[in-house]
């Protein structure tokens, strides 16, 4: 049987990447140079996607106008989250930076186009919604492809969709799926941040595996690999 395996280093970049990538929030001020932000762009595009509909499209936004007004918006949008919590723990969402809109070098708004060599598309007669999930792939074949150039990425989810489409102008068939801020950092924590500030627990691999339906234990034997391959 012909071995399709990457060479040992390949694999191990792409294990690397993986768990490497870390949601930044503190950028330096440095220019992204604009061959990284294409290579990078390149891999989201490359990205597998239901009936190769392709259906994403990339943003870049620079403009710092339009950035602070995005901000001022996302600013409003976090303090009106933080009603949701009580006591510690809104003072604790209150102490997180979480977004850096006006401090990273670029912020780029990946979209999702509904219609794009529709209306049949295949793979989504029954589950319209793979369009949105392949846009998804896209957007982390990007962070991936960041981490690996030594790029941060942070991905700002405190925002209102029709607020954003009114910013940037969207046609009603598209919709946006993800706000990302890219530049350069300090340094990547070697934890997430959620993790090591106590906002929430890890769950270990082996109780987010199950055997041939919902709640279903696989065989103790490959449980315990759940369990090594989670220490590493």
């Amino acid at each position: 049987m012909k071995d399709h395996r990457f060479p040992e280093e390949w694999r191990q970049g792409v294990y690397e990447a993986i768990a490497r990538r870390r949601d930044m929030r503190v950028f330096k001020s440095d220019p992204l140079a604009s061959e990284t932000l294409a290579h990078i762009l390149k891999a989201a595009h490359q990205a597998g996607s239901v009936g190769y509909c392709q259906p994403w499209n990339f943003i870049v936004i620079e403009d710092k106008e339009l950035r602070s007004k995005i901000h001022g918006h996302v600013t409003e949008e976090r303090l009106k989250a933080a009603e949701g919590f009580e006591g510690e723990q809104r003072e604790k969402y209150l102490s997180y930076k979480l977004e850096g809109i006006l401090d990273s070098a670029v912020n780029i708004c990946v979209t999702c186009d509904r219609t794009r060599f529709g209306p049949s598309v295949i793979g989504r007669n029954t589950m319209k919604d793979t369009d949105i999930y392949s846009t998804c792939g896209a957007v982390q074949n990007l962070w991936l492809a960041a981490r690996a150039e030594g790029v941060g990425v942070g991905w700002v989810s405190i925002l209102e969709p029709e607020k954003l489409r009114a910013l940037l102008n969207f046609p009603d068939h598209v919709v946006p799926v993800a706000y990302l801020c890219l530049g350069y950092v300090e340094e990547f924590p070697e934890k997430p941040l959620f993790q090591t500030t106590g906002w929430l627990p890890r769950i270990p691999l082996a109780e987010a595996v199950y055997s041939n339906g919902w709640g279903q234990k696989p065989s103790e034997f490959f449980q315990q690999l759940l369990e090594k391959a989670d220490e590493k």
